[in-house]
Formats: C-alpha cells, sequence, structure tokens
C-alpha cells in the first residue's frame, strides 16, 4: 500500500509542507458554520472542554447544554453535536457553541412541521415586551400576550417551564424569526369538542363550565368549547343587583341548561335552578297579619323591598310605610341594609309577591288620638300649610287636620277670612269630627264661638212677613237684609205679582221692603225672599174674608171693602195716639186707597182672574 502523502525522491520538502499546510487550512475551514460531533475532554465551573479534531479545543458554557432553568447534565466523553462558528479566535482556541448547534437541528424539523401545518412541542421560559419567549427544542420563539389562551391571562406562571404545544405562525429562517400560538391549538381542541357537546347538549341537563365573561345583565360561562348566558336573575333565588355580586371572571360554576336552540345554537343557563324554590308553600310560611324581622334589599319612588328569606322577597309600599308621613320618598324612611319589623298583608303565590306593612307593626296614632281628643276638644295647634279650601294644622302625634273655608269666620268669607292666617301661625282651634279609617281630622275655628245670626235665624219661619233693607240692587234682583242682620236675594221674578212691575230699577238702596219667607237654609245662614208670594198670600186672604167675585162681588167692591177696613183703623189708631199721628197714618189709606184705583179698573182679564183665585181660597 502506497502511501500518498510520502514525498518523492529529490522533492522540496518545504514546498511539500507548504502545501500540505494549505490543505489542512482549506479542509478546517470548510468546518465553518457548520455542526459537527466532538467529544468532552473536560468539564470545570462554567465551560466544556471539546474536541471537533482540529488543532485545538473549543469551550462551551454549560448552560447551553441544559434546558431554560435546569442544571446541565453532561460528562467527561460523552458525544455532543456543536456548531463551529469560527477556526479559532485571539487565543487560538476554535470557537463553538452547543446552542446554535441544537437550533440548526430543531429549524429543519420546525420548518417541516410548518410545512405541514403540525403542531411542536415547547417550553415558554421568559418574559419580553408584548409577550414570552419559547424554547422549541433549541430554536427560539416569540409567543404574543394574545396568542397564550382564547380568554385573557393575567398570570402565565403556572405555565412557563411545562412544556406545551404550540402552532407555528410565522418563521424567516434568515432573519432567525419563529411566532408561534397556543390559542390556536386551543381552538382546534375546542373546536372539537363544541360540536361533541352540541350534538348530546339537552335541556336540564347538569353542567360544570367556566365564568368566561361578567356583564351588567348576566355572566358567559364556558362549558368546554361553547358558551352559555347565565342570565342575573337565573343565578340565585334572592336579588342580586350585579352578576359581580356572586361570580368572578375563572370561577368553576356548576350550572343547568334552561333553553337550548340547536338553530342558533344559543344556550341559557341557570345555577338557582339547581336549588330548591323557597316559594314552595310560601303562604304557611308567612300567613297573612303575621309579623316577621326582615333587611331592607331595594328602595323605588314607589316602596321598598325587604327581605324575608334568601329567595323571598315582599314589597312595603310607600302607602304602608307611615301612619303620618305622606307623600314622602321612601329612602327617607328606611335604608337599604336597615333590619325592619314588617306584617304580611297579603300573599300571591302564583305571581310571587308578597305585600308587606311597615305602619301595622305600630301604634297608630290616629286611634289614639281620637281617645285623647274627642270630639267637641278645643286644642291649640300650628299652620303647617295654606290652600286654597282651608288650613291644614299640626296636631300631636305628628297628625294633621284640616279647618275648611266654611269654618273659620262667621262674618267673613272663607277667602277673605283666609288671608287673615300666614304658615307657622298658632291657632286655637275645636275637633268636629275624627274618622280613623280615612285618616282625616275635621276643625273648626268659628265653631269656638256662638253663631250671632243663631238668635235671628231661630226667629224666621218660612211664611212669615219680615221688613228688609235694600242693600244691592242688579239685573237678576235685589239684595236685602233684615233687621236681625240676615242676608236674602229677591230673585227679578219674584219683585212683583204683575210681570210689569218686576222691576230691579224701581227700587233703590235703603229702601224698605215687605216679603215673604219661602225657604230657610240653616246652613248657608240665608233666607230665601218673594213680593210676589207675599202679595198672592195677601190678595188671596183679602177674597176670603170679604167675598169672592162669583157672589155677583167685583174684585174691587173686595178691595174696597178691605181699603175701608183698614181706614177704620187708622182712624181707631188715630183717636188713640192723637191728632199728632193723624198725619202719618192717614197717607198708609191713602196710597191704599190710591193702589186700589187701578185695581178696580183693570181690564176684563184681571176680572176672570178673580173667580179661580176666589176658587183656590174656598179651596184653601
Amino acid at each position: 500500500m502506497t502511501d500518498t502523502n510520502v514525498a518523492p525522491e529529490g522533492a522540496d520538502f518545504s514546498e511539500i509542507f507548504a502545501d500540505l499546510l494549505e490543505e489542512s487550512f482549506q479542509e478546517n475551514s470548510s468546518l465553518e458554520r457548520t455542526v459537527v460531533k466532538g467529544t468532552v475532554v473536560s468539564i470545570d465551573s462554567d465551560h466544556a472542554l471539546i474536541d471537533v479534531g482540529l488543532k485545538s479545543e473549543g469551550r462551551v458554557a454549560l448552560k447551553e447544554f441544559a434546558p431554560p432553568g435546569q442544571p446541565a447534565e453532561i460528562a467527561v466523553g460523552d458525544k455532543v453535536e456543536v456548531f463551529v462558528e469560527r477556526y479559532e479566535d485571539v487565543n487560538g482556541e476554535v470557537v463553538l457553541s452547543r446552542e446554535k448547534a441544537r437550533r440548526e437541528e430543531a429549524w429543519e424539523k420546525l420548518e417541516e412541521a410548518f410545512e405541514k401545518t403540525e403542531r411542536v412541542s415547547g417550553t415558554i421560559f421568559g418574559r419580553v415586551k408584548g409577550g414570552f419567549t419559547v424554547d422549541l427544542s433549541g430554536a427560539v420563539a416569540f409567543l404574543p400576550g394574545s396568542q397564550v389562551d382564547i380568554l385573557p391571562v393575567r398570570d402565565v406562571s403556572p405555565l412557563m417551564g411545562t412544556p406545551q404545544p404550540f402552532m407555528i405562525l410565522k418563521m424567516d429562517r434568515s432573519r432567525g424569526n419563529i411566532v408561534v400560538s397556543r390559542r390556536a391549538v386551543l381552538e382546534e381542541t375546542r373546536a372539537a369538542e363544541r360540536t361533541e357537546l352540541v350534538a348530546n347538549l339537552q335541556e336540564g341537563q347538569v353542567l360544570q363550565g367556566v365564568v368566561k365573561n361578567i356583564t351588567d345583565y348576566g355572566a358567559f360561562v364556558d362549558l368546554g368549547g361553547v358558551d352559555g348566558l347565565l342570565h342575573v336573575t337565573d343565578i340565585s333565588w334572592r336579588r342580586i343587583n350585579h352578576p359581580s355580586e356572586a361570580l368572578q371572571v375563572g370561577q368553576t360554576v356548576q350550572v343547568q341548561v334552561v333553553r337550548f336552540n340547536p338553530e342558533t345554537q344559543r344556550i341559557s343557563l341557570g345555577m338557582k335552578q339547581l336549588e330548591a324554590d323557597p316559594w314552595d308553600d310560601v303562604e304557611l310560611k308567612y300567613p297573612v297579619t303575621s309579623r316577621f324581622t326582615g333587611r331592607v334589599t331595594n328602595i323605588t319612588d314607589y316602596g321598598a323591598f325587604v327581605e324575608l328569606e334568601p329567595g323571598i322577597e315582599g314589597l312595603v309600599h310607600v302607602s304602608e310605610m307611615s301612619w303620618t308621613k305622606k307623600n314622602v320618598h321612601p329612602g327617607k324612611i328606611v335604608s337599604t341594609s336597615q333590619e325592619v319589623d314588617v306584617m304580611v298583608l297579603d300573599v300571591d303565590p302564583t305571581k310571587r309577591r308578597i305585600s308587606l306593612g311597615l305602619k301595622q307593626t305600630q301604634e297608630n296614632p290616629w286611634d289614639e288620638f281620637s281617645t285623647r281628643f274627642p270630639q267637641g276638644t278645643e286644642i291649640d295647634g300650628e299652620v303647617r300649610n295654606i290652600t286654597e279650601f282651608g288650613l291644614f294644622v299640626g296636631l300631636p302625634g305628628d297628625i294633621d287636620g284640616m279647618v275648611h273655608l266654611s269654618d273659620i269666620s262667621w262674618e267673613k268669607s272663607g277667602e277673605e277670612a283666609l288671608e287673615e292666617f300666614t304658615k307657622g301661625d298658632m291657632v286655637k282651634v275645636k275637633i268636629l269630627e275624627v274618622d280613623t279609617e280615612k285618616e282625616r281630622i275635621s276643625l273648626g275655628i268659628k265653631q269656638l264661638t256662638d253663631d250671632p245670626l243663631a238668635g235671628s235665624l231661630g226667629s224666621v219661619r218660612k211664611g212669615d212677613i219680615v221688613t228688609s233693607t235694600v242693600s244691592e240692587v242688579n239685573d237678576g234682583g235685589i239684595e236685602v237684609t233684615t233687621s236681625g242682620g240676615l242676608t236674602a236675594f229677591i230673585r227679578r221674578s219674584d219683585l212683583s205679582r204683575d210681570r210689569s212691575e218686576q222691576r230691579p230699577d224701581r227700587f233703590a238702596v235703603g229702601e224698605k221692603v215687605d216679603a215673604m219667607v219661602t225657604n230657610i237654609d240653616m246652613s248657608a245662614r240665608r233666607i230665601s225672599l218673594s213680593i210676589k208670594t207675599k202679595e198672592v198670600s195677601e190678595e188671596k186672604s183679602a177674597m176670603a174674608q170679604f167675598g169672592s167675585s162669583d157672589s155677583g162681588a167685583s174684585l174691587g167692591d173686595i178691595l174696597g171693602a178691605a181699603i175701608r177696613e183698614k181706614q177704620a183703623e187708622t182712624q181707631d189708631m188715630i183717636t188713640d195716639d192723637g191728632p199728632a199721628e193723624d198725619t202719618a197714618e192717614a197717607e198708609p189709606a191713602a196710597e191704599v186707597e190710591a193702589a186700589a184705583e187701578p185695581e178696580a179698573a183693570a181690564e176684563p182679564e184681571a176680572s176672570e182672574e178673580a173667580p179661580a183665585e176666589d176658587g183656590e181660597a174656598d179651596k184653601s
């Protein structure tokens, strides 16, 4: 066997050595940027010395032989693959790298997996801006924060250091750039689980899920590939204002499928359905008129809701809160979370409603007031409010009574009397009536004194002839005042029997008139008068006394007899009283006689009316 390296005889050894040296350099330079096998020669505290068959050994840091966060497992004599970065450095040693060797090997496998869209295994070992770093068997990849999980993850420490499956989204070997996603792997897995779950889903089925998101109206629960809505009203039997009061994101919960629509794949879930319904036998637990202690859970404009037990609430309407505080917002009477005593007023299991009363557990001040202050009692109070129909006066027990306009003054009208009072005045009143059912107390101020017209009204009877003075004249009639202070209005049609004399303008203010009382209104303290009725009555009386026109006597004859009788009475009075009154007494007789003349000369129609009137007189 011939040695090819043996120099021929007579050859120049210096030239041969130069050729061999150049050939060696060419062979060694071809090893740069490649992966070679070497042997571990020695190990110190931080490095391992590796012989790769070159003129010198190379040093590799021990951390390059260990997974992230773990000690290196290497010994002298082990065969390892390293990457030759440079043939020699300034110290004459070969520059080697175990990490780059692993990376080169990994890149080939990763490129193959990326082309086939296969999953790769990696370990999250570091955090960088916007995401994390992943070791893919030597190659370092970037994992964006949005690709860690389907849901936002606040703490990734449980995932770090643990092998996880990833999907390669993008890679560029020239730049050494790899982007991976764990979320894509989870979504792929969830899609398969969702298909299987939806196929077997049924209403009434009990499942376990994880709270994915919380809104004002409920919470979305991940059932393992598909989400369901847990409405706020289905979380618990008790009142929940916001789902966050009972749930939190990431919490594992047991739920029941309430409704499921296969077409839209909408799932409605419930938690309270897994518990016993507290409204069962509610009528037995809360009988009407029974008393309980509850907690105020919510306050509205129309009342307050009181929780009797978890899941059962009753409404205390604003009208059932206080005996005395009316038109007051419930928030001024009770407060949220306050413990209160209530009485059950009504129970409706069908509508799941319980009506409660707060004031029924307290003493009724209206009953107490009626006992302490019976009708007719005089009491002092403060004017709390003035309205167009009267005064409201504060009374003991924090209740109010009303003085109506008509009960303020005997002499003045209600509006005039009302102007004399201001809010805050102290007044003395008399209790007229106490109605405990309607919670009303009627008061009076004028009743503290006697009615000044009571005597006048009591002395007047229907049918009496009274003399009054004209106080006002208008188109509709005349206003008159009697000597006793009573006021009356004589209508136009009642001013005279004759239509032609029914003219208010023939009367003057201050003139005295005689009229008959036709009606007495004790409540209004007024009487009704009529001159016409008086004239008709006097005529009937004269005809009954002096004869009837049916017997042949004319109306003039009858009135003439009445006039002569009147004159005789006047003459007797003159004789008794003396000559001084002669003239005064003679004038009324002359007036009567003058009035009789037109009557005697009346038209036949008047004469024809007489028999009918006489007939009426006869009947009377």
